[in-house]
């Protein structure tokens, strides 16, 4: 299953992420490879822990972009 992931570049150089389609869904990363990673695990964990899916429209901001990040449904 894929889902779109928003990063969005912080100060000190790391990446906050979260997937508007999960509301929650959220993580971090010191940089865009541990983002990419924490993002596909905290999408694991989500749906092991979700009783249904949620969809909610993201919106996007200046230096913040989207990622599909593609996981493996429990």
């Amino acid at each position: 299953m894929q889902y779109d992931v928003i990063f969005e570049k912080e100060n000190d150089g790391g990446y906050s992420v979260w997937v508007p389609d999960l509301p929650g869904c959220a993580s971090q990363g010191d940089n865009l490879e541990k983002a990419i990673n924490n993002a596909k695990e905290a999408i694991q964990l989500y749906l092991e822990a979700a009783s249904s899916d949620f969809i909610e429209e993201g919106k996007l901001h200046k230096d913040r972009f989207i990622i599909p990040v593609q996981v493996a449904t429990p």
